[in-house]
């Protein structure tokens, strides 16, 4: 018999991502980014370890001096029963050192930047993380550069793998 743990089917382990939004660099220049923990109930951290989570169309802003996210869909977990399910799309509080709150804040206020959330994933404690950046709206004519950039990429790299 082995003394290790076993593993659940479907259940994301410790490094693991449950959410990104890839929309957010192709929409936004990232200058900076945070790593935030996430106020969290039991059911949803469930969810969470199922994947079952969406934040393509979650914002983070300010709420009584907290920074939280809205709009961040984790779905109700099954297996629970009905009186311990959760709002899937509740406003989550997220936590950060006050320094950290503080530089974010005045960023927005002063110089009009926005804060995206780009990834969930569990830490190596197994601890629900939020990858927040602060950002800044990419003009028409830069996401066009954007896709050049990339499409070039993409040519480059099947040229060197059909001449090779």
């Amino acid at each position: 018999m082995s003394s290790g743990k076993k593993k659940k089917s479907g259940m994301l382990s410790v490094n693991a991502t449950f959410a990104e939004n890839r929309r957010a660099k192709f929409e936004y220049h990232i200058e900076d980014t945070f790593e935030a923990g996430i106020a969290l109930t039991g059911t949803e951290v469930k969810s969470l370890r199922l994947s079952q989570c969406s934040i393509n169309e979650a914002h983070v802003g300010f709420k009584d001096g907290d920074v939280c996210l809205f709009n961040a869909h984790i779905a109700e977990y099954m297996q629970a029963g009905e009186h311990l399910q959760h709002d899937p799309k509740r406003i989550r509080k997220l936590l950060l050192h006050k320094r950290e709150i503080h530089k974010l804040l005045g960023a927005v206020n002063r110089e009009g930047y926005t804060i995206v959330p780009l990834k969930g994933y569990f830490n190596e404690r197994g601890i629900a993380k939020l990858l927040i950046g602060l950002a800044k709206g990419k003009k028409q004519h830069d996401k066009r550069d954007t896709m050049k950039k990339r499409d070039w990429g993409r040519e480059k790299q099947r040229l060197l793998r059909d001449k090779g």
